[in-house]
């Protein structure tokens, strides 16, 4: 899956080519053909970064990893935010629903407090290099809500422009599987919201083994398979 071609199919709106190529980088990445190991996101999701160059990135990734299938082996343990789950890229996002639905709430940030309104969060720059996060506290302080909610589905294409907090979430008794295609934004900085006196911390983005990045490529393959008999 690269980055050009998937644009290529969604403008045309071949949403239904997505799967048997996801299916086939996946069978890539279990049999070693594709050398690449599983991200444990601090997000709490896992990823398989399956393109990075330059400015264009392709990622697969599975949400809510404990209630995926592991063929009789432990879930691949996962990350939980340092921050919070509320956060905005530095790269356009649009994302492919393969199965499960994923849940993404847009949230009303403010800069402006009146009188009787204390801020709720600060403001963080998150830095990534080299597999590790810089994640320094801003003097920017804020007040957050939610604004709306949107739920997508298999089939079903969201879009996130870089710059819009928002949180994405599952049910927590499911799964979802997502393709993802990003495109950096030179002018932005991946933020995130956290309590107003959280100070600068690193987090280093763990790396499943190679055991481990398997058993996730087939944990992936079989929602997909599941949530697409025809495949």
């Amino acid at each position: 899956m690269e980055y050009t071609v998937l644009e290529g199919l969604l403008a045309r709106g071949e949403v239904d080519a997505v799967p048997p190529r996801a299916l086939a980088t996946l069978a890539e990445i279990a049999d070693g053909r594709r050398a690449l190991l599983a991200v444990r996101h601090p997000l709490g999701f896992l990823c398989l970064p399956v393109q990075r160059e330059g400015d264009l990135g392709v990622c697969v990734h599975l949400f809510n990893p404990w209630s995926a299938p592991w063929n009789g082996g432990a879930p691949v343990e996962t990350e939980r935010p340092t921050t919070s789950e509320v956060h905005c890229h530095s790269w356009d996002m649009t994302s492919v629903v393969l199965s499960g639905h994923v849940e993404n709430t847009w949230m009303r940030v403010s800069d402006s407090t009146g009188p009787g309104e204390e801020p709720t969060h600060r403001v963080f720059e998150v830095h990534s290099s080299d597999g590790t996060d810089r994640i320094v506290p801003t003097d920017r302080v804020v007040r957050c809500a939610p604004a709306r909610v949107e739920r997508s589905g298999p089939g079903q294409v969201y879009t996130l422009p870089a710059g819009e907090f928002h949180t994405s979430t599952v049910d927590d008794r499911t799964t979802a599987v997502t393709v993802v295609l990003g495109r950096a934004r030179a002018s932005r900085t991946d933020l995130s919201l956290g309590p107003l006196d959280a100070g600068s911390h690193v987090v280093d983005r763990r790396l499943c083994d190679r055991s481990e990045t398997v058993r996730v490529a087939e944990a992936i393959a079989g929602r997909i398979h599941a949530a697409h008999a025809d495949l």
